[in-house]
């Protein structure tokens, strides 16, 4: 391969190589998120669209919308050595992470609570003397009961 010509992947390839449909790349494109050249009817990605892609890919898979993502890949050329991209993606990175812990805690309060409910209700059993629900671990009474 000539040293000066530029690599170059069909959509096919790149749909191949990163695990995902044409259909996927071509709604990304839709999207501006990628610009593959044309030749007639074949669509041309470039390393920088490969580059793209993995970004937008990363960027899914983390939880970033297509809209985040496509802001953070907008600051990729404003003249700054890309310090702007790096600044404003490593932040959103942080509220996601911020995020992410904040979920985490509500699913583990959550999942404690849930135990806690099993747990009451397994323990449960009738008094029927009383016509009580009694905890049969401790034989507190936890209220009355329809026969």
């Amino acid at each position: 391969m000539p040293a000066d010509k530029p690599i170059s992947y069909s959509i096919k390839e790149l749909a191949c190589d990163f695990g995902v449909t044409p259909r996927t790349l071509r709604h990304y494109e839709d999207q501006g998120l990628i610009s593959p050249e044309r030749q007639g009817q074949n669509r041309i990605y470039s390393a920088e669209d490969r580059v793209r892609l993995a970004w937008i890919l990363r960027g899914k898979r983390v939880g970033f919308s297509l809209s985040e993502i496509g802001e953070m890949l907008d600051l990729y050329n404003v003249g700054d050595g890309r310090e702007t991209q790096r600044a404003v993606t490593a932040e959103r990175c942080r509220e996601r992470i911020r995020a992410l812990e904040a979920q985490r805690d509500d699913i583990n309060a959550t999942i404690e609570e849930l135990q806690e409910f099993s747990e009451l209700i397994s323990n449960l059993v009738r008094d029927k003397d009383r016509g009580l629900w009694v905890r049969r671990d401790t034989g507190e009474p936890l209220g009355k009961y329809q026969p």
